[in-house]
């Protein structure tokens, strides 16, 4: 198994992140901490395991492929699920524990790049990361 998501990833720029934000009800003072111009993902994968730490929370998280778990997005909301790795792209099935809506994300690869993809209550989000 590669281990293609190792590596610090700086934030270049993101798409209608804060849409996404203002569906998931997160408050303008949460949505500005969580859309950091400065934001850096550490990731550090060992085969099915991953370790996550995002400069923009106050605790790093980890996680392993297919098993189920909660996590605290940077926004607040609190979401319950899972990932699954295909190749190069990480694809995240969640449930807001809240309000129990479906929120999909999707990690991707490419070259130097690290795009996230985030999906909630009919808004889509992209965020674009470079490795450093």
């Amino acid at each position: 198994m590669t281990m293609t998501f190792n590596g610090t990833w700086k934030l270049e720029h993101s798409e209608n992140f804060d849409k996404l934000m203002t569906q998931m009800g997160v408050k303008d003072v949460k949505k500005k901490l969580a859309d950091n111009d400065n934001l850096t993902v550490t990731v550090q994968q060992t085969n099915d395991n991953f370790y996550i730490k995002e400069s923009s929370q106050k605790k790093d998280h980890s996680f392993t492929l297919g098993v189920p778990f909660d996590h605290e997005l940077a926004g607040g909301t609190v979401i319950k699920g899972t990932w699954v790795l295909d190749g190069n792209i990480l694809n995240g099935t969640f449930t807001g524990k809240g309000d129990g809506k479906p929120y999909l994300a999707k990690k991707e690869v490419t070259g130097n790049k690290l795009v996230q993809t985030f999906s909630y209550d009919g808004v889509t989000a992209k965020r674009i990361f470079k490795k450093v």
